[in-house]
């Protein structure tokens, strides 16, 4: 049962209009409130992304110095009889005996190009009286070396470098070589 005001109410009112194709679809205003909440959350999201990106690249990089301490230290206590490998190349030659390079075969080059970073190898002076168990020949082993790595790109801010000694090096500018102890301010130890 419906009270009389209801069914007077329900009687008055008009059948529903049909939809046209005109109210289908968003207003300009409620796609322009979608562009700008777009806008806001892509300005917010892109620095955030490029701090991501660097330290992304600066991890590779310190990732990749790492590994070229860890194959000289490999290499001068178990083929070069307390000598280094004076270049990339002969770090990534395999025992004659057989087996794997001391580093990967892809890092052959003391000048390399890699994620957004630039890696530069210097050999200490030369040392050595016998031939390495990759073939080095005798008085061609380096006492010391240098590792730098340089950004390239936008977003890396840090150079980092690195020698027999096996501790990092970080600064905001070139990192000078260092074949001996640590390389000269601005360069702190990496934490």
């Amino acid at each position: 049962m419906t009270s009389p005001a209801a069914a007077a109410g329900a009687a008055g009112r008009s059948a529903p209009a049909a939809r046209t194709r005109h109210d289908i679809g968003f207003t300009l205003i409620e796609l322009l409130l979608v562009v700008t909440i777009i806008g806001i959350v892509a300005a917010v999201a892109v620095p955030v992304l490029s701090r991501a990106r660097a330290a992304a690249l600066e991890s590779a990089a310190v990732g990749l110095l790492r590994a070229v301490n860890s194959g000289q230290a490999t290499f001068a206590a178990s083929c070069a009889y307390g000598f280094y490998a004076p270049s990339m190349l002969w770090l990534t030659r395999p025992p004659l005996a057989g087996g794997d390079g001391f580093i990967s075969p892809e890092l052959n080059r003391n000048n390399l190009r890699r994620g957004g970073y630039r890696f530069r190898f210097k050999r200490g002076r030369r040392a050595g009286t016998q031939v390495s168990c990759n073939g080095l020949r005798a008085k061609r082993a380096a006492a010391t070396y240098f590792v730098g790595a340089e950004p390239e790109i936008y977003g890396g801010s840090r150079f980092f470098g690195t020698n027999q000694g096996g501790t990092l090096y970080q600064s905001p500018r070139r990192i000078r070589t260092a074949q001996e102890g640590a390389p000269p301010p601005p360069a702190i130890p990496l934490q």
